[in-house]
């Protein structure tokens, strides 16, 4: 089945852009495109998207709005910035919002492509243009200010264990009794708010915290 997906842009020719280079991957099914974050959780609902591919800023309410209350509906559904914001504190909101990656608008159209593929398999993508803000690591220690793991969820602690333990996602999703996409969201989501990029850090984390 192709991964669906839902644009929201308050730029019609971006929209217009996008659907284009999307629809050429034969993977790829664009199900609608919305101009403003009302519109994009209505479609949402409606059209049970896989990814939504989402500005940063649109009326009424900024782009991290709209993702984190994107997440707080739909806990599997994966929000991927494509914005032409390439300041480093709006990339670990983004990230601590939730989402599976970041992208700048002005990245090749192979990019953008690749990120895609990349959060539908649950991995965490940002631009390589941004790449050096995630070195500096601010994020792990904003994102949990009450302590070990204060910002995640139950489940994404048990995730955060497991994974750091060595297992794969299906033997995740099998230990818990969800479903693989259900793992792989969870995963993404943790890894975000910790501005975690591989398993190597996410073990360090893991052991640094107590958590194992």
């Amino acid at each position: 089945m192709p991964i669906r997906i839902l644009i929201a842009d308050d730029h019609a020719v971006v929209r217009s852009g996008l659907r284009a280079l999307l629809e050429a991957d034969s993977e790829l099914e664009v199900v609608g495109e919305a101009a403003d974050g009302i519109e994009t959780l209505r479609l949402t609902e409606e059209l049970h998207p896989d990814i939504v591919l989402l500005d940063l800023t649109m009326p009424p309410e900024d782009g991290i709005k709209t993702a984190r209350r994107l997440k707080e509906e739909h806990p599997d559904l994966v929000v991927l910035f494509l914005t032409m914001h390439e300041e480093e504190s709006l990339l670990h909101a983004a990230l601590r919002a939730g989402a599976a990656g970041y992208v700048v608008k002005r990245a090749d159209e192979s990019e953008i492509l690749q990120a895609i593929h990349a959060a539908n398999r649950g991995d965490i993508f940002v631009s390589p243009s941004m790449t050096r803000a995630l070195l500096h690591r601010p994020l792990a220690k904003e994102s949990r200010p009450g302590g070990r793991g204060a910002a995640l969820t139950r489940r994404e602690l048990e995730v955060l264990r497991l994974l750091a333990k060595g297992n794969t996602n299906r033997q995740i999703a099998t230990l818990l009794g969800i479903s693989i996409r259900t793992t792989e969201s969870h995963r993404a989501n943790l890894m975000g708010k910790l501005g975690l990029t591989s398993r190597v850090e996410l073990v360090n984390y893991a052991e640094e915290h107590g958590l194992l």
